[in-house]
């Protein structure tokens, strides 16, 4: 039987809730149909922003959104999506389906969305295909109180007082989609990019976010890192806050041949050992950063992650529309699970994507709306948002086999304490198999069970559709007991498991 240990007196760090963030491309329906239907359409909204949609990320408590890409970005030439919606200029978006893109959601809209969700402000800036003005031009734009070229201009356009941006990207993807750069050249590239960001706001600095490395690609770290930091303070406050890092769970490896409702119990594992494998790019991607900021000053900013299938059949390919099971839900819950266990160096991530593509949270059809079960994770795991991580480890938890050379652990899991409630989120990955754990704490304290809730399925295939909505959602569960001061829990085959002791 597993243990879970819990060290009560030992806190190793705030739970940043940007960890949660959530990442919006213009890419397939994810904006246009997912968020933002405009002020004229039937489907109940606000200012555009459907009400549905921006409720139900209320619920789960959204820290912070990404926009507006992705490879859009470093394609995207900001000043045609502002003004007049009418006069604006239209594009095609080569990355996402050849379709034409009419710039009708653009830099105040985004704003208006994150206004909306309550949330911090994250803008990916175009250094692909864009230029040094440009992307000053930007930040002048938004954040500039006023007497300046462009502070003036974004008073004509119906904004008097300057936006708030919290996060700044130079660049995405620079290795790939975003200009095929080396990593020297890159990072040259960002020293002079981010030298005209403009602090125009001395109380609340912008905080720069530097473009990583894709999934294992430890030579782009390495160099980008001593690039930069040739003749550079690596400490200085504001030259880089954050260091990207990139990576989707591909089972095997690469894109599957099937949707991501189709799958037997050896992809099923093949999947998982791919979401767990974060964990050591954190570690390997960490140690490169450690050589450079021992003092973890600089964050990593796991700004794209989530699971990537064929699109659902009938589809169109180039929108990356896929459904969602619950070995969706328990990629989720590993990879939080494992940023939470690392908040020392990671500081940010965003799940790919908010609305109708790839893992995403939330799907829509004309006026119809449902949650996956990916949201009801993040609903279970919102109160990790601010917390203090605790010391915690598992022992005789026991393993999956995977193939002749990987292993899965049974059961994934993470510990915070906030307002002197401690929060624990377990995730069961075997597709079938009941497994038991005993939770102990070092002090030996008899604790209450404040609330429990469970999610999973009938099947691990099981998806919410339309006719169908809540076919897979999370509730309360009274699967423990206690045993003196331990508690006994049992966790079914595939599901994900919070609960909260005082």
């Amino acid at each position: 039987m597993a243990v879970l240990i819990i060290d009560e007196t030992k806190e190793m760090g705030t739970i940043e809730p940007e960890i949660y963030g959530h990442f919006s491309e213009h890419l397939g329906r994810c904006i246009y149909e997912g968020i933002y239907v405009g002020e004229e359409s039937d489907i109940p909204n606000r200012k555009g922003m459907r009400t549905d949609v921006v409720e139900a990320l209320k619920e789960i408590g959204v820290p912070l959104l990404r926009w507006p890409g992705g490879c859009f970005a470093d394609e995207y030439h900001w000043k045609d999506g502002i003004g007049k919606k009418s006069e604006r200029k239209k594009m095609v978006n080569t990355n996402w389906g050849g379709v034409t893109e009419d710039n009708s959601f653009g830099t105040h809209e985004f704003m208006e969305l994150c206004d909306q969700l309550g949330c911090k402000t994250y803008i990916n800036g175009n250094l692909g295909s864009g230029t040094v003005r440009e992307m000053s031009e930007w930040i002048e734009y938004m954040t500039n109180p006023g007497g300046s070229p462009m502070s003036e201009l974004r008073k004509e356009n119906g904004r008097e007082k300057p936006y708030k941006v919290d996060y700044f990207g130079v660049g995405n993807e620079n290795w790939g989609c975003g200009g095929n750069m080396t990593p020297e050249y890159y990072a040259n590239e960002y020293r002079r990019y981010q030298t005209f960001i403009r602090q125009y706001d001395g109380e609340n600095p912008i905080k720069k976010i530097c473009c990583g490395a894709n999934s294992e690609d430890y030579y782009w770290t390495e160099e980008v890192m001593e690039g930069c930091f040739k003749h550079t303070d690596p400490q200085s406050h504001g030259f880089m806050d954050l260091l990207s890092l990139h990576y989707y769970t591909l089972p095997n490896g690469w894109l599957p041949k099937v949707s991501a409702t189709e799958f037997d119990e050896e992809l099923w594992n093949k999947t998982l050992w791919a979401a767990y494998h974060i964990e050591e790019l954190i570690i390997k991607h960490g140690a490169i950063m450690d050589k450079f900021d021992p003092n973890k000053k600089i964050g990593m900013s796991i700004d794209e992650w989530g699971t990537w299938f064929l699109v659902e059949p009938g589809t169109n390919p180039g929108f990356l529309y896929q459904q969602n099971t619950m070995r969706d839900a328990l990629v989720a819950g590993i990879s939080l699970n494992i940023f939470n266990k690392h908040c020392d160096r990671v500081k940010l991530a965003c799940i790919a994507q908010m609305v109708n593509v790839l893992q995403a949270v939330i799907l829509t059809e004309g006026n119809k709306m449902i949650k996956t079960p990916t949201w009801y994770v993040f609903k279970m795991f919102r109160d990790h948002q601010g917390a203090e991580l605790l010391d915690s480890r598992l022992i005789n938890e026991g393993s999956i086999s995977v193939d002749d050379q990987h292993c899965l652990p049974k059961i994934s899991e993470s510990v915070s304490i906030k307002d002197g409630v401690i929060m624990i989120t377990l995730n069961n990955l075997s597709m079938n198999e009941t497994e038991e754990i005993i939770i102990q704490t070092i002090k030996n304290k008899k604790y209450d069970v404040v609330e429990c809730n469970i999610l999973r399925a009938d099947a691990p295939q099981d998806i919410n559709t339309f006719s169908e909505p809540e076919k897979v959602i999370s509730s309360g569960y009274s699967g423990y007991k206690f045993q003196g001061n331990d508690i006994v829990l049992s966790l079914p085959g595939a599901s994900v498991v919070q609960l909260k002791i005082k």
